[in-house]
């Protein structure tokens, strides 16, 4: 269930939300789960969000980027120095904002793992949903590996994946992967509509739970048994932290209070 701090109960005028985000505002709000939101301001930047990342994922999906491992990574070297573990790093007097758009127009320079592409996916949801000045400023030393080094993502893990929605991050595991090709020992995928799933490299992009499943037990030892399996674990933004640095062209809602009641429009 959705709960304010208001304690208003609210309705939102027919158009307000896209189908995506009604989809998304039905699910929470008929959830078991509380979850609890200062303003009417702040669920609406989320569900905004949300979409970005669905946005994003689709762009770099189409953008030419290529699946490497982390020993195999390149990147576009007017804008990130390549570590020798993969890492992108961003360089001295490179706005990340700049850096973060350059992986969209130039995705041939660019070859990464599945937890790199996740992460530059968020970024540049953030990007597309805060002032761009408050995001150079926020991630002024970026750093593309994994989000265990993106703490500045401010993500947010949970274990019920029965109540993850569009634009979560979620994980399949292959129990049994071979030794000799690690990169199959699972794959990160962030959930989109219509119970698809966009994961990088692999051939895979935009996918079922199913494809990705039938592809990683493709690449398991010989003789094994245990199928790949979507796990129950799934992170996602702190979207009511990002909300603070929101960009002032995204759209106000109209409010209107009437007895218990706010009408969004």
């Amino acid at each position: 269930m959705i709960v304010f701090t208001c304690d208003s109960e609210v309705t939102f005028d027919e158009g307000t939300l896209s189908s995506s985000e009604r989809n998304m505002y039905e699910k929470k709000k008929n959830s078991l789960v509380e979850y609890r939101y200062d303003s009417i301001s702040t669920l609406l930047f989320e569900l905004q969000m949300r979409n970005k990342i669905i946005q994003s994922s689709w762009a770099l999906s189409t953008s030419g980027v290529f699946f490497a491992s982390f020993k195999k990574s390149k990147c576009n070297e007017l804008y990130w120095h390549l570590t020798e573990h993969g890492r992108f790093q961003l360089k001295n007097n490179v706005s990340p904002q700049d850096a973060i758009r350059d992986i969209f127009r130039n995705g041939n320079l660019y070859a990464f793992e599945c937890a790199t592409a996740i992460v530059i996916v968020l970024y540049r949801a953030i990007l597309e949903s805060i002032d761009p000045n408050h995001f150079d400023r926020l991630f002024s030393d970026l750093l593309l590996f994994d989000w265990h080094y993106n703490r500045k993502l401010h993500l947010i893990d949970q274990t019920n994946r029965q109540e993850a929605i569009a634009g979560d991050v979620l994980y399949f595991e292959n129990p049994e992967f071979s030794p000799l090709l690690p990169w199959w020992k699972g794959e990160n995928a962030i959930l989109m509509e219509d119970g698809f799933y966009y994961g990088h490299g692999h051939g895979m992009g935009i996918a079922t739970a199913e494809d990705i499943i039938y592809v990683l037990n493709k690449y398991r030892d010989p003789g094994s048994t245990k199928s790949a399996f979507l796990t129950d674990c799934f992170v996602y933004l702190d979207f009511s932290y990002f909300s603070q640095f929101q960009s002032s062209t995204l759209e106000q809602p109209i409010l209107a209070k009437i007895g218990s009641w706010t009408f969004v429009r």
